[in-house]
């Protein structure tokens, strides 16, 4: 009974650790490197989290029609270390143009961001390509 323990406790910890690398994903492996789009819309929500920061972005179709996109970001400290906060990003309302790459699965509607241009002009380079 005794040299069961350890292996309980191994097949534990193995569970966990699937579990944890399962919830986080690489860039390359979600997102299309060889699309790129162009979303316009409203910034309603940013989440400042980690492992990537998502902000949250209302765009409307040509018939009017909301769909909210999620666009996955850097971690928070490299962001921080560019110099911006989540209130930066926000733009309260005011439209803003998403240069993203696209997920693999195009059901998503779901983005890495490149780059937000907002309607002043100003933008933030959040990544290359």
């Amino acid at each position: 009974m005794a040299a069961k323990v350890p292996a309980v406790v191994a097949l534990a910890l193995l569970a966990l650790w699937v579990g944890v690398t399962d919830a986080h994903h690489s860039v390359a492996g979600t997102f299309d490197s060889s699309q790129h789009a162009s979303l316009t819309g409203s910034i309603t929500r940013v989440e400042w989290t980690n492992p990537h920061t998502a902000i949250y972005l209302d765009v409307k179709d040509e018939r009017g029609h909301v769909t909210t996109w999620r666009l996955e970001s850097l971690p928070t400290a490299m962001l921080t270390k560019m110099g911006l906060t989540a209130e930066m990003l926000m733009a309260a309302g005011a439209p803003v143009t998403a240069d993203v790459l696209p997920a693999r699965d195009r059901s998503l509607k779901l983005g890495w961001v490149l780059r937000l241009t907002y309607e002043d002009g100003h933008f933030y380079q959040l990544a290359g390509n």
